[in-house]
């Protein structure tokens, strides 16, 4: 290896490298108190660029159909997309909202006309068990028990208990206006983003020329657009496939004569966001409802669901969220999967579309090494013996 200036420089970021990992494994724990506070920090403005990221996807539908001739109100597409896109963000949970209020509603009421036949049948039993109350009184005689160290006990544990809601709850406001504050703060940076995203685009790209080689820049912007690309197909993949969702189970409810069928059908809409496991949530409390009216129904609503979930999960999910992705059905589950098991909801929500932009640069990698090498196409396409 030739000693210039390059491969000295190339050497000392080599070992410089090393040194901070190893430095940083051994001081763990800091590095990651470190990293906490840091995105305790950023947390508002990174909540801003995910806020951004998903309404831009309907925004930019929006913005393209707005004053597409008219050169006058160029200025106002961008606010005015802004706006209709909150809109039609607040309209769908409204409309949400009044779907589901009133069932849950009638649920409640349901329950609570319920209570009372309830309560008599609690009396009935313990009228039941009046005859085994001398055997008790004998039982509870022949125990051994202090019962003034058992009050005192209690009453300690009792204090101990009140003590402990009272700091909950003060943290548990704390961290209520936290959480708000943060939330604004975001939604406000990411009204910003949205106005400004070509400059702040633009920006980006500037600080990527001059601090990176050019073609280290060119690849960077080549994996981000391709990044940006999955993802908001991802998104619009899944909105699709919820509303498929929903709309199987208000027909299916419909036929079937089942209580609830359109609220019901919402709040899978709703659950199925989450991929693959949120249709089982809003499972759990449409078979609840259900079975505060009818619970033989409630049982066939769980039969009906297991059907749906099992078309829905093989067939529509993998090829809905899969082509929209470019990811084969197959990759599509266990990105899922993956994601489930490492990081819950949020990594099945990150996994599709993160493993999707690995896929495809792995594809790209694949072919060009396949290209460099001139490895003829009927070698690997041959079919196994």
């Amino acid at each position: 290896m030739e000693w210039n200036k390059q491969n000295i420089r190339s050497l000392l970021l080599i070992v410089c490298g090393g040194v901070a990992f190893y430095c940083g494994l051994e001081h763990l724990d800091a590095v990651l108190a470190a990293v906490g506070w840091l995105l305790g920090i950023l947390g508002p403005f990174l909540l801003g660029g995910a806020i951004a990221f998903v309404l831009n996807v309907p925004m930019r539908v929006i913005e393209g159909h707005l004053f597409t001739k008219a050169k006058r109100g160029g200025k106002l597409r961008r606010p005015l997309a802004l706006v209709l896109t909150l809109l039609a963000v607040i309209g769908v949970l409204v409309l949400a909202a009044f779907v589901i209020g009133p069932g849950i509603k009638d649920a409640i009421k349901s329950i609570a006309s319920q209570i009372p036949m309830a309560l008599e049948r609690l009396e009935k039993q313990l009228m039941a068990l009046e005859v085994y109350l001398p055997q008790l009184q004998s039982m509870v005689g022949e125990l051994n028990i202090n019962w003034s160290e058992l009050s005192k006990r209690v009453m300690s544990w009792a204090q101990a208990m009140g003590t402990g809601l009272l700091s909950t709850g003060g943290g548990l406001m704390v961290s209520v206006v936290s959480v708000v504050s943060n939330f604004v703060i975001g939604l406000i940076f990411s009204f910003y983003i949205l106005l400004q995203k070509e400059k702040l685009a633009r920006q980006g790209r500037q600080v990527l020329y001059a601090l990176l080689p050019e073609r280290g820049a060119d690849r960077i912007l080549e994996i981000l657009r391709l990044a940006n690309r999955t993802f908001s197909s991802f998104l619009s993949g899944q909105c699709l496939e919820a509303c498929i969702l929903g709309t199987m189970f208000v027909i299916a409810m419909t036929i079937f004569q089942m209580p609830y069928a359109l609220l019901v059908g919402v709040l899978i809409a709703l659950t199925a966001l989450i991929p693959i496991v949120g249709a089982f949530i809003g499972c759990a409390v449409g078979a609840l409802l259900i079975a505060v009216t009818d619970p033989w129904k409630a049982l066939l609503f769980i039969l009906l669901f297991l059907v749906l979930q099992q078309v829905e999960g093989n067939l529509i999910y993998p090829h809905v969220v899969g082509s929209s992705v470019g990811l084969p059905s197959i990759w599509v589950l266990a990105a899922v999967t993956l994601g489930g098991k490492l990081f819950g909801i949020a990594g099945m929500l990150f996994f599709i579309p993160l493993c999707s932009v690995l896929y495809a640069l792995f594809r790209q990698l694949v072919v060009e090494r396949l290209r460099r090498k001139k490895i003829r196409s009927s070698k690997w396409e041959a079919g196994p013996d």
